[in-house]
């Protein structure tokens, strides 16, 4: 009866796997979406692209019939689908991007997962877990049944390989029929539409910039040479140049169905009337601030990218790119970056020194930086000072791209504000109106910063250009039928001035804006800028840029006969270097000391001996350490730590002995 069952298994053991699969797919899937309902929600309406990555997860389980361990390979590909929607679902529970390719790395770091998303308790229940999952496959591998059939290998591995090509036939097929698609304008967005184990693969093979078919030394120099008719850079003295990107923000007057009890960006509104503006095309929606950066930083487009590829946590980890701090510094620009968030949100903080950047001042350099509004988000007016900062710690122009996060959701769907400013109404949702709220009460208080901040750049006295723009539309479930100017993947954009820069309205797209600039600056630097310049809304724009970003990036580098001419620069975090001057005894504190210098932030942790101390941050000049008897040969030295759950070091104050310190010199 046994054998007799066993046969029977084997016989049906194909239906049997697809209907485990179906299953198995539907718990990933509410995993990942936190809710069984949303799931049974995608296989009512998206039912093909339900089949379609069950057959994914189908096909991979079909090597079962190539080995003769079938039970041990269907349980261990069992725990690898489901352990990386676990990942996933685990992720979604911290932020808004899914788990996606370049995140691979971290499962390498299982202690580093662990520590940013799990708290302890969770992270001994994990490794418990893995210790018994391990042991487990180790006894079945050696313990556990076995195919007792004959293996007909020139049958089932011709098989296979015909399951594998029609499972790629009916990929192209449904990207040929739209059931899936190649382009992620919010990523967030296309896992919810597209499916877990499609958008995970897609974001693991699909990657970078493929070989345009007519690519050669030849078309490169046929591209160059539509640029000789641009004129020569302007030699006179340059202004500064000041980017603002400031986080999910867009005019909310052009939500059909808002009702604002007042107009929350009256500033921005009279700045687009008086000064060059129009819209501003981005590459995602509700998500990507790194991908709009990317764009306007280096002037390449995302398009020709993989699909929900940010060349932040990929190509740009590897190699340096052209861009405008690049081409800037070779005319004498200083270049700075800042963000009032932590330095390694994106990777910025290895990222930017292959973009160009001199100086790097992250929310851990900024005195205000515990600032922050009801969501914890640093609030933008903490970024005037290092604005400033920048301009006054050089003599030259100045380069400065500002990152901005006071408007980063996720948007509270409950009252938070006690007396919000601005009250609105009009969504289908009390719950939606409440996040409406939240969200335009943000941004007219970022209106009011870029009030004070143009106040300060006017009362500076040194000719700037500031060019604000909104990084993408903000969380909010928008559909294009929702918006007046019916496209989502677009805002606002201005170009202040105190120079008397003639009024250009037009709308431009992200990675067109700063060749857009250089040239109203008379500047004609860089072979992307140039081609901008040149080139735009002329035939085969579209297709030459496509050539030269990847000749740039993954070519020969024929543009720049064979090898690049930028080196990583060797960024400073901060513009000023903190110093560690003396220690002094505190006052009728028992055991406890003032740490004094410069430039010291609630970031700024003391160091005794390798060891970190508690420490209260009072001013920029002032630590306070307790419960600590200092030594003669105790060494000391003040460390910037990240924000972030690794609290890695960012930079230092050089190490000084107790016995120097104590005498202040």
């Amino acid at each position: 009866m046994d054998r007799k069952w066993l046969r029977t298994l084997n016989r049906i053991s194909l239906p049997l796997q697809m209907a485990a699969v179906l299953i198995g797919y539907y718990i990933i899937e509410a995993i990942s979406r936190h809710s069984l309902r949303e799931a049974f929600i995608f296989v009512r309406e998206r039912p093909l692209v339900y089949l379609y990555n069950a057959g994914l997860i189908f096909t991979t389980t079909l090597v079962v019939y190539l080995v003769r361990r079938r039970v041990f390979v269907r349980l261990l590909l069992c725990i690898f689908w489901m352990g990386l929607g676990i990942i996933n679902g685990v992720l979604l529970a911290q932020r808004v991007t899914p788990f996606t390719g370049p995140d691979l790395h971290l499962i390498t770091d299982a202690l580093k997962i662990a520590n940013r998303y799990l708290p302890m308790a969770g992270v001994a229940v994990v490794v418990a877990l893995m210790g018994l999952v391990f042991a487990g496959l180790a006894w079945l591998f050696f313990k556990g049944p076995r195919y007792q059939g004959r293996l007909i290998y020139r049958l089932n591995l011709p098989l296979f390989l015909v399951a594998l090509l029609a499972f790629a036939g009916a990929t192209s097929l449904a990207l040929e029929k739209r059931v899936l698609s190649n382009y992620f304008g919010n990523i967030a967005f296309a896992y919810e539409d597209y499916g877990f184990p499609y958008c995970l693969a897609t974001t693991i093979f699909n990657t970078g910039i493929d070989c345009p078919p007519e690519y050669s030394e030849e078309s490169i120099a046929g591209i160059e040479e539509g640029e000789n008719k641009l004129k020569e850079t302007k030699e006179d003295k340059l202004p500064n140049i000041i980017f603002l990107q400031l986080e999910s923000f867009f005019d909310p007057s052009l939500v059909t169905y808002l009702e604002l009890s007042q107009d929350p960006i009256p500033n921005f509104r009279r700045l687009m009337k008086e000064y060059s503006s129009g819209y501003y095309r981005v590459p995602s929606v509700g998500a990507g601030t790194a991908n709009t950066e990317f764009e306007t930083i280096t002037g390449m487009s995302l398009r020709y990218f993989g699909p929900g590829e940010y060349p932040y946590k990929s190509i740009l980890k590897e190699t340096t790119c052209e861009s405008t701090p690049f081409v800037l510094k070779k005319l004498g620009y200083s270049t700075h970056a800042i963000h009032n968030n932590e330095a390694n949100f994106y990777g910025r903080r290895t990222v930017f020194p292959n973009l160009g950047f001199d100086t790097f001042t992250s929310e851990e350099y900024m005195e205000d930086e515990d600032e922050q509004n009801p969501l914890g988000w640093v609030r933008d007016r903490a970024l005037v000072r290092p604005i400033l900062d920048c301009l006054q710690s050089t003599e030259g122009s100045d380069y400065i791209y500002t990152i901005s996060v006071q408007g980063h959701g996720d948007y509270p769907d409950e009252p938070i504000l006690e007396d919000p400013k601005i009250t609105v109404s009009g969504s289908a949702t009390e719950e939606q109106n409440y996040k409406w709220e939240y969200y335009v009460n943000e941004i007219y208080e970022m209106d009011l910063f870029i009030q004070e901040l143009i106040q300060a750049l006017e009362d500076f006295g040194e000719p700037v250009v500031l060019v604000m723009y909104g990084d993408h539309l903000p969380t909010m479930g928008l559909e294009v039928e929702d918006m007046e100017n019916r496209y989502l993947f677009q805002t606002q954009y201005v170009m202040w001035d105190n120079m008397g820069l003639k009024k250009k309205d037009e709308n431009l797209a992200s990675y067109q804006i700063a060749a857009e600039l250089m040239n109203r600056l008379q500047i004609h630097e860089g072979n992307i800028f140039r081609y901008h310049q040149a080139r735009r809304n002329t035939k085969n724009y579209q297709v030459d840029l496509e050539m030269l970003q990847y000749d740039i990036l993954y070519g020969e580098q024929y543009v720049y006969k064979g090898r690049s001419p930028y080196l990583a620069t060797k960024m400073r975090m901060g513009v000023y270097d903190a110093t560690l001057d003396k220690v002094r005894p505190a006052p009728g504190l028992k055991e406890s000391s003032y740490i004094m210098g410069t430039y010291f932030t609630p970031s700024s942790e003391v160091m005794i001996n390798g060891e970190y101390i508690e420490t209260n941050y009072l001013n920029p000049t002032t630590l306070l350490i307790s419960d600590y008897v200092f030594q003669d040969m105790d060494k000391i030295q003040v460390v910037q730590r990240s924000n972030s759950s690794t609290r890695r070091a960012l930079s230092s104050t050089r190490q000084r002995y107790y016995s120097v310190l104590k005498q202040g010199d």
